[in-house]
């Protein structure tokens, strides 16, 4: 299922990581194991935060994708599943061709 995961990383605990090399290195992991469609870093709410699109395959690896985000960086991390445009022109017409006439 595609998913979009945000999360909002604390300023103490990333301006820490940013001083030892840490952030890159997480993120990099991250993004190795969860190979990303695309990945954006920015600010958001006051704080340093990313978004990856990702095809998460199983549920159960959600505890081991997300562990590092918040014992590193004391993340706030949602998942929510999404859809591209044809994803939902197609959910779209099978509510047309199944809605009762």
């Amino acid at each position: 299922m595609r998913v979009m995961l945000r999360a909002h990383m604390d300023t103490a605990a990333t301006n820490e990581s940013i001083k030892t090399g840490a952030l890159p290195q997480v993120v990099q992991q991250l993004m190795d194991r969860v190979k990303p469609e695309a990945a954006y870093f920015g600010l958001h709410e006051g704080v340093r935060s990313c978004w990856m699109v990702f095809d998460l395959q199983d549920s159960s690896l959600m505890p081991s994708l997300m562990e590092d985000l918040f014992l590193q960086f004391n993340a706030e991390v949602e998942v929510a599943p999404v859809m591209t445009a044809e994803d939902l022109a197609k959910g779209l017409a099978a509510m047309r061709s199944s809605a009762p006439s």
